[in-house]
């Protein structure tokens, strides 16, 4: 460490002090919320000074109130009127968004029996995950299989899920050609492996809504095939053949990002859900704000944060609407190269979960 470092705390050190995941303060970086006050030329590694705390701790809170960054930036470093008129304007929505979902809740609770499921047999390589995380990977990852008329007949492995067990990590992986899905879980406990099994996303559906009743599941695969351990049941998995497509080449050659844009998730999905009618939906950027437009309706121009030149962008509204549906947290980062490049979108409150989305020509 040099004479510039050594007063300065590195990313690890700072994230411990402040509550906050090293992911997280990568991507506060990325949106010019919380920048840190030196990055290393040669290293890339990012300090922080011990006077930064209080912003830092700050933004945790705000995140913790489930604010979207947009309106953060306002609290962080606009007027006391106004920070006061977007936390009390977050307060009302908040009490609103609460109530719908416990009603919905509540209604599915009445109407769902409980699930019976034959027991599996045998055990194999297996890894042992939290059960509310494999069922969230299964429903960010499932609605990216290519289905009904979506599903070529020269590529059947797209109607499958690509489930990988190597070491401490398991994958959930789909894609329909136009959206890629990666999900990452780290195993509680792992042995064996790597290995790598096409299954049948109706079944790893079923799966997940058993799973999300029990503190953990255990993954278990090995020749005869795969099944989840959930409590005292053993739960089969039907498994396909096929070769699935190296989507790792995919993310690894993907270029830098020279655009991205934040803005609040339900925002845009909004914009994106009212024209879900047309060919495409474009999303363009300038200064501060983000305008969606397509399908002959307004324009909706939403509050965002860009970064890069300016930005014209079409997608199939039903492709990005899947990619945004599956993303967590009140906001979303999307990167890109080129208005022709697959577009990455993201969160800061889950960095394990990769959406890529390819854009589309306008006609």
């Amino acid at each position: 460490m040099d004479e510039t470092t050594e007063a300065l705390l590195s990313i690890g050190a700072f994230a411990r002090r402040v509550g906050l995941a090293p992911s997280a303060l990568r991507f506060y970086d990325d949106c010019g919320v919380l920048r840190p006050a030196h990055v290393d030329e040669v290293t890339g590694y990012r300090f922080y000074e011990p006077e930064q705390e209080a912003r830092a701790g700050l933004v945790r809170r705000l995140r913790e109130a489930g604010l979207p960054l947009v309106d953060a930036l306002v609290v962080l470093d606009g007027d006391e009127e106004e920070a006061r008129a977007v936390l009390e304007e977050h307060v009302r929505r908040s009490r609103d968004v609460a109530v719908a979902a416990r009603e919905a809740a509540e209604g599915i609770l009445r109407d769902s029996p409980p699930a019976s499921v034959e027991a599996g047999c045998g055990p194999g390589a297996r890894a042992r995950v939290g059960g509310a995380e494999f069922a969230g990977a299964v429903r960010q990852v499932a609605p990216a299989v290519a289905a009904g008329a979506e599903a070529p007949a020269e590529f059947p492995v797209l109607a499958r899920v690509l489930l990988e067990l190597d070491g401490p990590e398991v994958r959930l992986v789909a894609t329909d050609r136009f959206r890629l899905a990666v999900r990452t879980l780290r195993a509680e406990a792992a042995e064996g492996g790597p290995r790598q099994v096409l299954v049948d996303v109706g079944a790893l559906r079923g799966l997940a809504a058993r799973a999300l009743r029990e503190a953990e599941v255990t993954i278990e695969v090995d020749q005869h095939g795969v099944r989840v351990r959930a409590g005292d049941e053993r739960l089969p998995v039907p498994v396909e053949g096929g070769a699935f497509p190296d989507y790792r080449t995919v993310l690894d050659g993907l270029p830098p990002a020279a655009h991205r844009i934040i803005t609040g998730r339900d925002g845009l999905r909004a914009a994106v859900t009212g024209r879900c009618g047309g060919s495409a939906v474009a999303l363009r950027t300038g200064g501060e704000r983000l305008v969606v437009s397509g399908a002959g309706a307004m324009d909706s121009t939403l509050r965002a944060i860009c970064t890069g030149p300016p930005l014209d962008l079409a997608f199939d509204p039903a492709v990005l609407l899947g990619a945004l549906d599956a993303a967590v947290g009140p906001d979303v980062l999307l990167e890109c190269s080129a208005p022709t490049e697959p577009v990455v979108v993201r969160s800061a409150d889950q960095g394990s979960f990769t959406s890529l989305v390819m854009p589309v020509r306008r006609a």
